[in-house]
C-alpha cells in the first residue's frame, strides 16, 4: 500500500510559508492603498515588486530582506503608524526568514 503522503503532489498553495508570503503581500498593497504613502508611486512600486518576490519564491530571503529593510523607510517617513510597521516587520514570514539559514 502506497504512503499516503507520497500519493499527491504537494501543492504551494499549502506551504505554510507560501501563505505567510501571501498576507505579507496583501498587507503591503492595503498599506499603498493609503494616503501618504499611496502618493509616492516609486515607493509603492519597489514595496509590491519585493513583497510580490517574496510570495513567488518562499525561499528568497534577499527579497523579504528589501521589505523589511523599506519598512524602516515607511515608518520613518510617516507613512505607517508603529502598529503597521510591526505587522510587516514581525508579520509570520518576514520574522522567520530573518533567522539564519
Amino acid at each position: 500500500m502506497e504512503d499516503e503522503k507520497h500519493s499527491s503532489p504537494m501543492r504551494f498553495e499549502d506551504l505554510e510559508a507560501w501563505n505567510a508570503a501571501r498576507e505579507l503581500t496583501t498587507v503591503t498593497y492595503r498599506l499603498c492603498r493609503h494616503e501618504p504613502l499611496s502618493r509616492d508611486f516609486g515607493l509603492c512600486d519597489q514595496l509590491r515588486r519585493a513583497a510580490v518576490s517574496v510570495m513567488n519564491n518562499v525561499f528568497a530571503r534577499r527579497s523579504c530582506g528589501e521589505v523589511r529593510s523599506m519598512s524602516y523607510v515607511l515608518l520613518d517617513n510617516s507613512y505607517v503608524s508603529d502598529g503597521e510597521y510591526r505587522e510587516i516587520y514581525a508579520g509570520p514570514f518576514v520574522a522567520a526568514s530573518s533567522s539564519p539559514a
